[in-house]
């Protein structure tokens, strides 16, 4: 997708910081994701990016700006950041394991009077394995299909923007593909997306804009055709 660079970005970020107690986790972050982006923030366990995903939504306090359409929103409590149009998918896969697929995915709904760009419907059609098990408990099903009920019910709120945290750690390559595909279908309805990813097959795939972070602050921004080509950013900050 074309994304015209006179446009507003929908989500900036400049000068984030963060902190565990007295740790310091994020030492000035700055990033931009633009209307229709898929953003892929890569870089080493430990650097900061999935404690990013936490600040920008709300569930580790921050220290710098956050503008989500424009508007500041760092500080908002998590639930008012939701509501604005920011889809948040956890590495945990939180789910209700005593609840079935359909129950889960209709949690996800925010607004029951106001129909979404998605439905619950449509988002069995899209996976099959989630339609096959609508009407088991959500606890049956293995890493991947919960990895996939997350991402559909968080779906289901009609994000704008979708953050999505490790989707693919400890899951087979066969299951890793199909999580893989879902996200590229998630981008091609226009759902803008920041994907904190360690597999670079993954997220270069879908990503249009790639993101390295190195102890807690960006240590390169590029296209993907450009990161290809850095060797010297390749060894530097992701190769263990």
């Amino acid at each position: 997708m074309n994304v015209q660079n006179d446009m507003v970005p929908l989500l900036s970020v400049s000068d984030l910081h963060a902190y565990y107690g007295k740790s310091h986790v994020l030492n000035g972050v700055d990033m931009e994701i633009m209307p229709g982006e898929v953003v892929a923030l890569l870089g080493r366990n430990g650097v900061g990016r999935s404690t990013t995903a936490k600040a920008i939504m709300g569930e580790v306090s921050p220290l710098g700006s956050i503008r989500f359409k424009g508007e500041e929103i760092a500080g908002f409590p998590n639930h008012r950041i939701a509501r604005m149009g920011l889809g948040y998918v956890p590495e945990s896969r939180d789910i209700f394991p005593t609840m079935t697929v359909r129950q889960n995915l209709m949690l996800g709904i925010k607004d029951m009077r106001r129909p979404g760009k998605w439905t619950i419907d449509q988002m069995l059609e899209m996976f099959p394995n989630l339609k096959r098990r609508a009407d088991n408990p959500a606890g049956v099903l293995s890493g991947g299909e919960k990895q996939m009920l997350t991402m559909c019910r968080t779906l289901m709120g009609d994000p704008e923007l979708i953050i999505i945290d490790e989707p693919t750690e400890g899951l087979a390559p066969l299951i890793v593909q199909q999580v893989g595909d879902m996200i590229a279908e998630i981008a091609k309805a226009g759902v803008s997306i920041l994907l904190v990813e360690q597999k670079l097959s993954i997220a270069l795939r879908i990503a249009t804009k790639v993101y390295v972070m190195g102890h807690g602050e960006i240590v390169y921004a590029g296209t993907p055709a450009d990161f290809a080509t850095r060797d010297d950013v390749r060894k530097e900050w992701l190769e263990v």
